[in-house]
């Protein structure tokens, strides 16, 4: 419970910090593949439960995010663990987590993509 307190502050601290031009400049439709990158990154690396990713990307799209930079983050938030490396290393191995991770990181931009074209 105080990390998932900890993550919903730093949410609101950033939502409110950052206003809706910063967003859609940063991850926006017309950021092109430098927000596309940012959200892929930033899902790879950050380690929070799908119940709170679904409402931060919720008020990300009503702040000007757009729906492509929106998919590869929830994508990769989901499918790639940067965070969790050493884990799945111990158990999986080096070769098979590298693998893992690479090819999730690629699905997600095959998955962004296609979500774009179809919103």
């Amino acid at each position: 419970m105080p990390q998932l307190s900890g993550i919903l502050v730093l949410i609101g601290i950033i939502l409110s910090v950052m206003d809706r031009n910063m967003i859609s400049s940063l991850i926006g439709e017309n950021s092109g593949l430098f927000g596309f990158l940012i959200s892929g990154i930033v899902g790879s690396i950050t380690l929070i439960p799908g119940f709170v990713a679904m409402p931060l990307i919720s008020s990300l799209l009503k702040s000007g995010a757009g729906y492509t930079q929106m998919t590869m983050f929830l994508s990769t938030l989901m499918m790639v663990g940067i965070v969790t490396l050493p884990l799945e290393i111990q158990y999986f191995g080096k070769k098979v987590t590298y693998k893992r991770n690479i090819a999730c990181f690629f699905f997600s931009i095959l998955i962004a993509l296609i979500i774009g074209r179809l919103i």
